[in-house]
């Protein structure tokens, strides 16, 4: 009788363990699930906010972003820059040399815009077409003068060739930037139309150059 009841009682053991160690890869394998759902959905975010020709924020984030960066200085009461970036006759550029070539010219001004040092609050984004923007926090008309400086001549010296334009023999872009010390009596939206108010003023002065407004 006492072999039986060891007998029986080892073979209890070796089910309970048996048992537990299902239960523990049950357990694994369900967190293992749960972390390729969440990399998955970490992935799809990331897809919402990214422009799929050039890979930098599309325009959905950088509304969002503005609206986040514009907040966060009005409660500083901070000063804060939009920048517009628009690619000098591009459509002559796309009838000249077919939509491909537009697309990989759209890349290298995105890649060129990226490759210039930027702070972790900055953002670049594509605003649609041949447009480009950009959202600094902290930063004065001066400061957003020199970073559209920078991106207008980075720009120019990819020596990207456009016979069509009546700019040059490459491709350029005109700038347009808006600062203000955020308060009560401006909002993100409003910003942004004078930014894009500067922008055309650059393209009505020539083209291939930086126009600031500050208030």
């Amino acid at each position: 009788m006492i072999q039986t009841g060891v007998k029986r009682g080892t073979a209890r053991s070796r089910g309970l363990q048996t048992a537990l160690a299902a239960c523990r890869r049950r357990k694994l394998e369900a967190e293992h699930a749960l972390e390729k759902l969440e990399s998955e959905n970490r992935h799809l975010r990331l897809l919402v906010t990214l422009d799929a020709l050039t890979g930098i924020a599309n325009r959905r984030c950088f509304d969002e972003r503005l609206e986040i960066e514009w907040k966060r200085a009005a409660r500083k009461g901070s000063p804060i820059s939009i920048i517009m970036v628009d690619i000098d006759d591009f459509k002559t550029y796309n009838d000249t040399y077919g939509h491909q070539m537009g697309d990989q010219c759209l890349r290298k001004v995105a890649r060129a815009m990226m490759s210039l040092h930027h702070r972790p609050g900055d953002v670049i984004a594509r605003y649609g077409g041949e447009e480009f923007a950009m959202v600094l926090p902290e930063t004065p008309a001066e400061g957003a003068h020199v970073v559209g400086e920078k991106l207008r001549t980075c720009v120019e010296a990819l020596g990207i060739g456009h016979a069509a334009s009546r700019v040059g023999p490459n491709v350029t872009v005109s700038i347009g930037a808006a600062s203000v010390i955020a308060s009560g009596e401006w909002n993100a939206q409003a910003l942004l139309r004078e930014a894009d108010e500067a922008l055309y003023l650059a393209k009505k002065q020539g083209r291939n150059r930086v126009a600031v407004t500050a208030h």
